[in-house]
């Protein structure tokens, strides 16, 4: 099942090029009825917050300049994204397909991309084992984790590295049935494939990451979950378009504001 949201902020179920109102994510349905290229896709969640992963492929890691050697990290390393970073996806079928434009801040001069599989929660999570983790997902989406990276080094804390306005584009839409264990990641800039990586290849997999985060924090509804990046993160220009891809999911297309 492919679950959009869209307009307003209603809900839908995706069935070719036609949108089938429901009350609810993947719920009954209105009976009202609508043509996707006719509407504005929107996020496919209502968070209460944001959890991301970071540095979650060792090739990632090493690209950074840090070397576990043999010891891999024992334990996810987690960061916020606030609510104000999601921006809206394009819509497939619209000619131009960039969705909603990311501004460039000016207190940056290294503005970079990270693509990532995104899990949205589908009921309250809570001490959950990581063999049940699964059962509480709602369904998988494509991420753009906008990154400042040279205040990211210098700043005390992440905020304006991955907070500013508009620095999470998700979408276009959740797909239920996927195995997120079993996909592949890839980033696109200007047509370029720069990143690309098996979902395999994560040091904690999606069922860990969220039994991990559930133990101490719980994971609401709608709340939105960031795996991490494959190796490959780089650099972004003003007007650049990029594309973040999962197989079984779809694209998810940006551009940075020029």
């Amino acid at each position: 099942m492919n679950i959009v949201r869209f307009n307003q902020g209603q809900w839908g179920i995706l069935e070719g090029e036609t949108i089938r109102e429901t009350d609810s994510p993947g719920g009954n349905p209105t009976g009202a009825t609508f043509d996707l290229g006719s509407v504005q896709l929107r996020p496919p969640a209502t968070p209460s917050k944001i959890v991301c992963v970071g540095r979650n492929y060792l090739d990632h890691i090493r690209e950074m300049g840090h070397d576990f050697g043999n010891d891999l990290p024992k334990e996810p390393g987690l960061f916020l994204k606030g609510l104000n970073t999601l921006a809206d996806p394009a819509n497939p079928s619209s000619p131009e397909r960039t969705g909603e434009a990311v501004p460039y801040p000016s207190f940056t001069h290294l503005l970079h991309y990270e693509g990532e599989l995104a899990v949205v929660i589908g009921r309250q999570m809570r001490q959950v084992a990581e063999a049940a983790a699964l059962e509480y997902v709602l369904g998988y989406t494509c991420a753009l984790d906008v990154t400042a990276r040279d205040v990211q080094k210098t700043d005390l804390q992440w905020v304006r590295a991955k907070s500013s306005d508009k620095f999470c584009p998700l979408g276009p839409w959740l797909v239920t049935d996927l195995d997120p264990t079993q996909t592949t990641v890839r980033t696109y800039v200007n047509g370029e494939l720069r990143q690309e990586a098996p979902t395999s290849l994560m040091i904690f997999s999606v069922p860990r990451v969220l039994s991990y985060i559930s133990s101490f924090m719980t994971l609401e509804p709608g709340d939105v979950v960031l795996t991490g990046t494959p190796e490959g993160v780089g650099e972004l220009k003003r007007g650049d378009r990029v594309i973040v891809a999962v197989e079984g999911v779809g694209d998810l297309h940006t551009r940075i504001e020029g």
